[in-house]
């Protein structure tokens, strides 16, 4: 209903308030109670509670940041949303510069300039968006007024959500889908998570999960798998059948620690374009050939000592300990705030399906580091995963999940039929071979 008035707005070149909508909606807002006490004297309490208020959505069209609207809840304490779109406004301070851009489904399908274009999304920060609520809220009708704000009471803007995104654009857009759909293929199962579901054009209701999963939403137009962590996930899916993108949606900024005040958000966005890097490193480590090959594969898998001296356990695949291992900085690789013993604790419990304590769990930390698979952040007790050991949890979960274990099951109707019957051939084989060795018992 207010996208055709924003439209009309940006055609006529005149920016303001096109529409004003009217909801009700639940919102923490204050609430109290009274009791009399035994003496008559009244007693007050405070506290937040959910409740069904009046909110007001104000929609803007602006001449240098483009659509956007301002949330107003008319219920103290008077929360306030402010929504903008990055890719628009970086989009007109483009064309400012006389930079032409060619659009994608807010994104950026090509450039001339590529270099100046990602300056200009360097640039965009918390002085656009004061700049945009400043002017707007000084012209909207609000719950305060000029006497509160001299009194000290206004708003403070922080991060409620940010999405923050890479664009890969191919170069055949013919073959958008086919690389697509091989990536999804290779790479649902990564981690080991502790549950995939696969939701065929359903709305989920279901509460955000305080753990790390994978889920994969299968729309008509549209495959996209999410990679949640806490509050946030991380989504990657296919555009317009053109371009691979890989997005954050951080809806807590302690979830990538950091805080949520808006003077924060350059330092939420380089975490956040940390994760998409990760994710698309981990992407190109399970789509990659010759890990066999890999010294790092050769080192692990086999006892060996360090350059002081120290001995370093094996990392045996197959191992049901190590596979879990595997499975687990497959996921917590992805965690930009690193791996802890704690974190691996919790990974570990679920997949070994026992406890995992925290004596184990420093024994664990110790080898891999040893193994040159994860290294120390200086000065803390954190840890993050190095290439090799990127390698190490891709491959060894790749394999086991997605190899051997199709080949174990070659009984099952899961199996392809001529899988079933090669292996049925090499079972009836040995046991003619085993039989014929076998010495007969004397009479």
């Amino acid at each position: 209903m207010v996208r055709p008035l924003l439209a009309a707005a940006e055609r006529a070149g005149r920016p303001g308030v096109v529409a004003i909508g009217v909801a009700q909606e639940f919102q923490w807002a204050w609430d109290a109670v009274q009791k009399d006490m035994p003496g008559g004297a009244p007693w007050f309490s405070w506290y937040r509670a959910d409740r069904r208020v009046t909110c007001y959505y104000a929609y803007i069209w602006d001449d240098r940041i483009g659509p956007g609207f301002i949330k107003v809840c008319a219920y103290a304490p008077y929360p306030v949303k402010v929504w903008v779109n990055g890719h628009e406004a970086v989009r007109r301070m483009a064309a400012a510069e006389g930079l032409a851009v060619a659009p994608l489904a807010n994104g950026f399908a090509a450039c001339a300039d590529q270099g100046r274009l990602q300056e200009l999304c360097d640039q965009f920060g918390p002085a656009h968006l004061r700049m945009f609520s400043g002017r707007w809220m000084s012209r909207l009708p609000l719950p305060l007024n000029d006497a509160d704000r001299a009194a000290g009471y206004w708003w403070q803007l922080s991060v409620r959500q940010i999405e923050t995104s890479r664009t890969i654009v191919l170069d055949d857009p013919r073959q958008a889908r086919k690389v697509f759909e091989q990536l999804l293929a290779g790479n649902m199962h990564l981690g080991r998570p502790e549950h995939i579901e696969v939701i065929f054009g359903r709305k989920t209701r279901r509460a955000a999960d305080l753990t790390f999963s994978t889920r994969v939403l299968n729309r008509a137009d549209q495959v996209t798998v999410n990679f949640s962590f806490r509050r946030s996930r991380i989504k990657i899916y296919l555009k317009e059948d053109r371009a691979l993108r890989v997005e954050v949606v951080c809806n807590d900024a302690a979830d990538l620690g950091c805080k949520r005040g808006l003077d924060n958000l350059p330092g939420l966005q380089a975490r956040a374009r940390d994760c998409n890097a990760r994710l698309m490193h981990a992407i190109r480590v399970g789509q990659g050939a010759g890990v066999l090959a890999s010294p790092a594969f050769e080192r692990i898998a086999q006892p060996t000592l360090t350059e002081d001296g120290r001995r370093t356990p094996a990392l045996r695949f197959g191992d049901p300990r190590v596979q879990a291992l595997a499975g687990s900085l497959a996921v917590l690789g992805l965690a930009v705030t690193g791996i802890t013993n704690q974190s691996l604790r919790a990974w570990m419990t679920g997949l070994l399906g026992q406890p995992y304590p925290m004596t184990r769990a420093s024994y664990d930390l110790t080898r891999l580091r040893r193994n040159g698979l994860i290294s120390r952040i200086p000065r803390t007790n954190t840890y993050r995963l190095t290439s090799d050991g990127q390698l190490f949890a891709v491959f060894y979960t790749k394999v086991h999940d997605q190899v051997l274990y199709s080949l174990m099951a070659g009984q099952h109707i899961a199996a392809p039929p001529d899988v079933r019957r090669a292996l049925h051939a090499i079972d009836r084989h040995i046991t003619g071979l085993t039989a014929a060795a076998a010495l007969r018992r004397a009479a």
